[in-house]
This record gives structure tokens, C-alpha cells and sequence, in this order.
């Protein structure tokens, strides 16, 4: 079961350099550019059939308006990805024996999606966590969270509110993610308190140690 979180700018790039040949399904935090603009590229992938393509309402709305070809009839069907959007609601998707839960969160003002999976969470571009969003990650052992930079930002969270989230959540080994330009990664790790990493791309996470 391969189950992809956005599709970035770069997503052709990653899915290369991970052998990803299938995707069985995709979930959209929100319409953001750098999180959503690699969606033509899951026209290879879904030669298959049409991929299931998960977020909300509204951003599956977003998702029609700007990419409206995806969804117009064509003759060449094979010219274009193939997904079907699926509105997310506050419970659980299972995909397998694999149940994803969409995690309710602020990015500044905009409602946005992190997941669950088991005792695994990815909450990226994220300012606030709402506090019922605490509840549902209530156990989380490993966490892939926003953390911008050192200073406040309006719209992500800093190095110290995201270590604060995932203590919080009790949280046993935490991934900074969505690091900007201004922090350097060799000096940021050397800084960081034990079981607090910085992610990079490639990382893989074994959630089950």
C-alpha cells in the first residue's frame, strides 16, 4: 500500500528517486502550491484506474476550479492524471489495514489537515493545533512537524513551539519539517534537545521502534 501526503513541486523527483510505481491514494493538507502543484504528475501513476484523492471540501473545490482539465471528459484519457476526490469528514479513512485520520489544524488562519496513523503523525505547515486536534493525538510516538524558523512567523510554527507541540502530545522522537532557508541543518541538529531531529529529504522513519 503506498499512500502519498501532497504532491509537491518536486514530486516527479521524489517518486524517481523512491521507485514509487503506484500510488493507491493521496490526501491534500490544503491547496497550497509547494503542496498541491505536483498533481500532473500523478498521470503516470494512474494508468491503472483513477487514484483516490482525499482532503476536504474545500479544498477539493479548489482542487476542480484551478485543475479544471483533470476533471473535464477527454477522448485521450491516458493525457492527463485520473483521480477521484473523496470529501474528508472528521472520521477515519481505511485504506487495507491501514486507518488514516485527518488531524484539524490552523496554518495562520487557514483550516488545514494533518494525519494520524497509528501512533505516527505528519502535521506540516502548521501555526496552531486546535485544542480537540490535541485529543486525537493523545499517544503519538513519532512526529513529522512544521517548524519554519527560530523567529515567530504568522503561519508556521517556530523550532520551540513545535518540540512544545510534540512534548505536549507525548511524543517520543520528533522530525522538524518545512525548515526554511535560515536555519542550517548540521548547526540545528547540533542544537537540538535529544529525541528531536531535523528531517530531510529521503528520511525514512521506521514508526514501529
Amino acid at each position: 500500500m503506498t499512500v502519498i501526503v501532497d504532491t509537491s513541486t518536486d514530486f516527479r523527483t521524489q517518486a524517481i528517486r523512491e521507485g514509487i510505481d503506484r500510488v493507491d491514494a493521496v490526501f491534500y493538507t490544503h491547496t497550497h502550491a509547494d503542496h498541491l502543484h505536483g498533481i500532473d504528475d500523478l498521470r503516470q501513476l494512474s494508468r491503472r484506474g483513477p487514484i483516490p484523492v482525499y482532503s476536504s471540501p474545500r479544498n477539493l473545490e479548489e482542487i476542480q476550479t484551478r485543475f479544471p482539465y483533470i476533471f473535464e471528459e477527454s477522448p485521450f484519457p491516458d493525457s492527463k492524471p485520473r483521480i477521484s476526490p473523496i470529501a474528508l469528514d472528521h472520521n477515519a479513512v481505511v485504506l487495507d489495514d491501514m486507518s488514516i485520520l485527518p488531524v484539524p489544524l490552523l496554518h495562520g488562519s487557514l483550516p488545514i489537515h494533518g494525519f494520524r496513523i497509528g501512533s505516527f503523525a505528519y502535521l506540516t505547515d502548521c501555526s496552531s493545533i486546535p485544542e480537540a486536534s490535541f485529543e486525537l493525538l493523545a499517544g503519538v510516538r513519532v512526529v513529522v512537524i512544521d517548524a519554519l524558523r527560530r523567529e515567530p512567523h504568522p503561519t508556521h510554527f517556530t523550532v520551540a513551539q513545535a518540540i512544545d507541540a510534540g512534548r505536549r502530545m507525548g511524543a517520543a522522537r520528533i522530525y522538524l519539517t518545512h525548515i526554511c532557508h535560515q536555519l542550517d541543518h548540521e548547526e540545528l541538529e547540533r542544537e537540538l534537545p535529544e529525541s528531536v531531529y531535523p528531517a530531510y529529504d529521503g528520511l525514512r522513519i521506521n514508526v514501529g521502534e
